[in-house]
């Protein structure tokens, strides 16, 4: 593919992306952000994949900053949604855990 198709191609998908996830109502949003999570750790699994790949240093180097940003994301993915969970327990169930 040329650039311009890779271009876009992103750009479109960049998009529809957004277009989806600001329609998404806000009591459907823990359960698909753990959908989200587990698409996150097979993002983390294949940017390990290339990074230990060693290929070319470029690989390695864009490997690298891969599984850093899926980290943060699995990572900031699950705190998110137990934060958000923890607004549904009771006032006992919080107490109890303290």
């Amino acid at each position: 593919m040329t650039f311009v198709q890779n271009l876009t191609f992103f750009v479109l998908a960049a998009f529809v992306g957004y277009e989806i996830i600001t329609k998404i109502p806000t009591n459907l949003h823990t359960p698909l952000m753990s959908g989200a999570n587990a698409i996150s750790g097979i993002t983390l699994i294949g940017s390990v994949v290339v990074a230990g790949s060693g290929s070319t240093t470029l690989a390695t180097g864009l490997g690298f900053v891969a599984v850093v940003m899926a980290t943060v994301n699995v990572v900031g993915g699950y705190l998110v949604t137990n934060s958000m969970l923890e607004q549904f327990r009771s006032g006992d169930d919080r107490r109890g855990r303290d």
